[in-house]
């Protein structure tokens, strides 16, 4: 029999009897209680938008659909997570602690200064706020960043949100995204290991991916060694070039069965220690245009849920150790573009951020 002394807290959630490793019962356990994310736009853009590497930006992506700062006045950094935080407490009788989310376009690609200031700007402003979720792309995490979120990674809890979207380059070349997944590898090889928590975002349903190929994408979480993941469907919004070529009928989304399915297979695939932050993407019905089964979230996740136990399965049931230990993998030098390097680490205040003052 096992000691107290054995058990990964990281597995807590198979003593409770759960499916899969969910983000809310794994933020009550390290927090004490409820747990909640308040998104933040502090104004970015990204380097397949301003032409660093690309122009464009992705072809799925309209920020105003993603997050709700974007649809209305951008306000100062502070005043939108007091506001969120506000909302917050008037829906919820108790919430334990706030994690301040800068979730639209890419928030690591400004001077690395003006990062440090924006991100503990935000963790200071209230009591309740536990920690930073940092979403960001592969290609933009240079030596002087990770170094910056690694020490705030000392004193509060930071998750890094990486978009890796899939393992395939022609998926990634087909998004637009002007980053390979070379970059991607590069990111979490130099991320892994200082105290930070590295998630990885993922897109089920490229089109001209098979069902191989996007467990091809899951097995890679486990060879990665990343600490949480956030699946999301594919998912067409208005004023976008997906969304036009789904208008026309050149793209069609992937039905809700099969992404049931998907998504139960990927879970069965990946470690079990992954907390699963997301199993499904949506967006504001005004904005959405396929498909319409994304906005029935909660009976969604139930459908998910009863597959598994249709199946007598749970996240990591058929999850296969990778040769080599993530923690064993070697440390690569730093290839961020040069392109994106000059606007982190060589320019000026971005005058656009929305800081204080």
């Amino acid at each position: 029999m096992s000691s107290t002394a054995d058990f990964d807290p990281r597995l807590a959630w198979q003593q409770e009897d759960l499916l899969l490793n969910s983000f809310g019962a794994f933020l009550k356990r390290k927090f004490g209680g409820r747990t909640q994310r308040v998104s933040i736009d502090a104004g970015f853009t990204c380097p397949n938008v301003d032409g660093a590497v690309a122009k464009g930006g992705c072809n799925f992506c309209d920020n105003r659909s993603f997050s709700p700062s974007r649809r209305v006045r951008l306000r100062q950094v502070g005043e939108q997570l007091e506001s969120g935080i506000t909302s917050v407490r008037g829906r919820y009788n108790k919430v334990t602690g706030f994690i301040a989310y800068f979730q639209p376009a890419t928030n690591t690609y400004a001077p690395v200064e003006q990062l440090q200031e924006v991100f503990q700007l935000a963790l200071s402003l209230d009591d309740q706020v536990v920690g930073l979720a940092i979403g960001t792309r592969p290609d933009c995490v240079p030596e002087s960043v990770l170094s910056m979120i690694e020490g705030l990674a000392r004193e509060s809890y930071i998750s890094v949100e990486y978009g890796m979207q899939t393992i395939h380059d022609k998926g990634l070349d087909w998004m637009n995204r002007a980053h390979s997944h070379a970059d991607m590898v590069n990111a979490i090889d130099r991320s892994r290991g200082r105290g930070f928590e590295c998630c990885a975002h993922v897109i089920l349903g490229v089109p001209g991916e098979t069902h191989a190929m996007m467990m091809e994408t899951a097995n890679e979480i486990g060879v990665l060694g990343f600490d949480a993941v956030k699946i999301h469907n594919l998912y067409a919004v208005r004023g976008t070039p997906l969304g036009q070529q789904v208008i026309d009928g050149d793209i069609k989304m992937m039905d809700r069965d099969d992404y049931v399915n998907t998504v139960v297979d990927f879970l069965e695939r990946i470690p079990p220690e992954v907390v699963v932050e997301r199993i499904s993407g949506d967006a504001p019905p005004s904005f959405l245009i396929e498909p319409k089964w994304c906005l029935e979230k909660s009976i969604l996740r139930l459908d998910i849920e009863s597959e598994f136990r249709r199946r007598g399965t749970r996240q990591g049931s058929h999850f296969v150790a990778p040769g080599v230990a993530p923690a064993d993998r070697a440390v690569p030098m730093d290839s961020t573009p040069q392109a994106i390097r000059d606007q982190i680490e060589m320019r000026g205040r971005l005058p656009v951020l929305k800081m204080e003052g």
